[in-house]
């Protein structure tokens, strides 16, 4: 009797929790995904598909809280992130009017050029979509070629885009102003502070103390043009800065 070999066609597919099939069939299916099995007794299990993969819900275990976005994670491997993140915009726009940015379920802001970002679904799990081609030299910390705040900066992209992990970048940055901050030319302070009120609305805490801030800085005309560049994928970054932007 010959041996069937193993051969290098396998598919993975994940399973992750859910806490509602409710919640999570309305979600997924607001940004286009189809259900393609659903189960609700004597367990929940649901399947969905999009695209060219598939993502599959069981039972939540007991105790679980969506609201630390720690459930479970599914990583997308993919040729560019840009379209799929403007696709999965473009949807929340139609359903929801607007951009689900901040809680649970949420979308990370996607910076141009950067190679991942993170859709957070209603039970808290996280699937995460990667560029294939995306650098390997990953810098935690921030790069150590940079110092003062433009490090600290670096480093809080990366908190940002690689880790998921909003609320450490908003700490490090905000240490890292009240450490730099006042020997950190004004063009990286207004950046910083740009960020922290980005950081402070995802994350649902006052924006004042940055605003005001930013508000105090003298910006050049190029100064502004730099901002515009660099930030303009932020939603408000023009109401910061004012009209003169």
């Amino acid at each position: 009797m010959s041996e069937i070999a193993v051969r290098p066609n396998e598919t993975t597919v994940p399973l992750m929790p859910c806490a509602s099939m409710e919640e999570t069939l309305a979600f997924y299916e607001a940004l286009g995904f189809e259900a393609t099995y659903k189960q609700r007794k004597p367990y929940v299990y649901l399947a969905l598909r999009w695209s060219g993969f598939h993502l599959h819900f069981g039972p939540a275990p007991k105790g679980l809280d969506p609201a630390r976005a720690e459930s479970g994670a599914c990583l997308v491997m993919v040729d560019a992130v840009a379209p799929y993140h403007a696709a999965f915009v473009a949807a929340m726009r139609r359903v929801h009017g607007k951009v689900l940015g901040s809680g649970v379920p949420r979308i990370s802001r996607y910076r141009p050029g950067a190679s991942r970002f993170t859709l957070i679904d209603p039970s808290g799990n996280s699937i995460i979509f990667i560029q294939r081609d995306e650098p390997a030299d990953v810098e935690y910390g921030g790069s150590t070629t940079l110092t003062g705040l433009a490090r600290a900066l670096d480093n809080a992209r990366i908190l940002r885009e690689f880790k998921a992990d909003d609320l450490q970048a908003f700490r490090a940055l905000k240490s890292a102003v009240r450490r730099h901050g006042a020997d950190a030319p004004v063009i990286e302070r207004a950046i910083a502070l740009c960020h922290l009120i980005d950081l402070a609305t995802v994350l649902g805490e006052p924006t004042d103390p940055w605003a005001s801030d930013l508000r105090g800085l003298e910006l050049t005309s190029s100064d502004r043009q730099r901002i515009e560049s660099e930030l303009g994928h932020l939603t408000g970054l023009q109401q910061w800065l004012g009209k003169t932007m």
